[in-house]
């Protein structure tokens, strides 16, 4: 697992999000990329040499961060590396002295977020032609 800038990430980052998002789920390939993607830390997990899944950390000011474009290429999913990639986002929040992180959730995807203490706020809303609702996860103010 490793935390890259976008100029290390984009290759990498991009094939999975591209395969994820715009062939699996249809999402607008303009949709895909924006301006949050250069100013992010980006985490990257790996299976032997190959980039499996990935996911960014947006400071969006006043101590808070947003954590998007999560995607785990389908043959690599349910073996725990979203977690571990959401883990390495959260250890880098905390390090990184936010104090609330917010993501926004495609429906199906909720329970799992919620395991790792979000919880849903807000109505549900389409977002590129998905299901989304709005996810918070409040900080504790230490490094554990």
């Amino acid at each position: 697992m490793f935390l890259k800038p976008w100029a290390k990430a984009s290759t990498e980052a991009f094939c999975i999000r591209r395969t994820v998002f715009v062939e699996e789920q249809q999402v607008p390939e303009d949709l895909e990329l924006d301006e949050y993607d250069p100013l992010a830390t980006h985490a990257l997990a790996y299976f032997d040499e190959l980039c499996v899944g990935t996911a960014r950390l947006v400071d969006l000011g006043d101590g808070h961060a947003q954590i998007g474009r999560m995607a785990v290429l389908a043959h690599f999913r349910g073996k725990g590396i979203g977690k571990q990639i959401l883990e390495k986002l959260l250890l880098a929040a905390k390090v990184r002295g936010f104090s609330t992180l917010i993501l926004h959730s495609q429906l199906s995807v909720m329970p799992f977020y919620e395991k790792l203490g979000f919880i849903a706020q807000g109505p549900i809303y389409d977002e590129a032609g998905i299901l989304h609702r709005n996810m918070m996860l409040i900080l504790p103010n230490s490094i554990e």
